[in-house]
């Protein structure tokens, strides 16, 4: 599991290092597990497009929480997402876990995801791999450092940085040519970018 520190960082530091790294997310369904392949930074008070930029609320609290836990909320009134906790406590800075390819669990991430006609679908965007992953607002706050949680993440194999790419974020209209989307080149698990239609806000 990475240590605390590790996510104690600025969200736009941690977020291309998560790219490669496994989360998985354990009910009493059995286990599934992704290859973390597409991320976004948010950046709190600097960061229009945030979740957090307004401050604190009962919906964002996990946000100002310790880092290394898992920010879950409701999105647009049809999925969920997941988020991983960036900076020291008060803060709110996080990034959003996009998209993914999953390496364990596939016969219960297809069954959540039948919609699917291809693997590479299961986990393409945040609100598919919520639901690959059964992720629900119950695991908001769950400590993605901890060995036996609910929802953990561990360090995969490394990435060739040459792979890691980065760019304007999907779906957000304000600092939206902000370049803190980041995924690995060529994969084919990576959600297509499309810029914002007007007030439609990320993380």
């Amino acid at each position: 599991m990475p240590p605390r520190d590790f996510f104690a960082r600025t969200a736009p530091d941690v977020a291309p290092e998560l790219l490669g790294c496994l989360l998985t997310a354990h009910s009493d369904a059995g286990p599934v597990t992704l290859r973390i392949t597409e991320v976004e930074a948010y950046a709190g008070a600097r960061d229009p497009a945030s979740h957090a930029y307004r401050g604190r609320t009962a919906r964002n609290a996990v946000m100002f929480g310790p880092p290394g836990h898992a920010y879950v909320y409701f999105i647009y009134g049809m999925h969920y997402a997941v988020n991983a906790v960036c900076m020291p406590e008060g803060t709110g800075e996080g990034v959003l876990i996009r998209a993914g390819e999953v390496v364990d669990g596939l016969p219960l991430a297809r069954a959540r995801r039948v919609a699917s006609r291809v693997d590479a679908d299961l986990a393409r965007g945040p609100g598919r791999l919520a639901t690959a992953l059964g992720l629900t607002r119950e695991l908001d706050g769950a400590d993605l450092c901890a060995p036996r949680g609910p929802l953990t993440l561990e360090f995969g194999k490394p990435l060739d940085g040459a792979l890691i790419r980065s760019g304007p974020r999907v779906g957000v209209s304000r600092a939206a040519d902000v370049p803190w989307r980041f995924h690995v080149h060529g994969d084919p698990t990576v959600s297509p970018y499309r810029r914002a239609k007007p007030a439609k806000d990320g993380l």
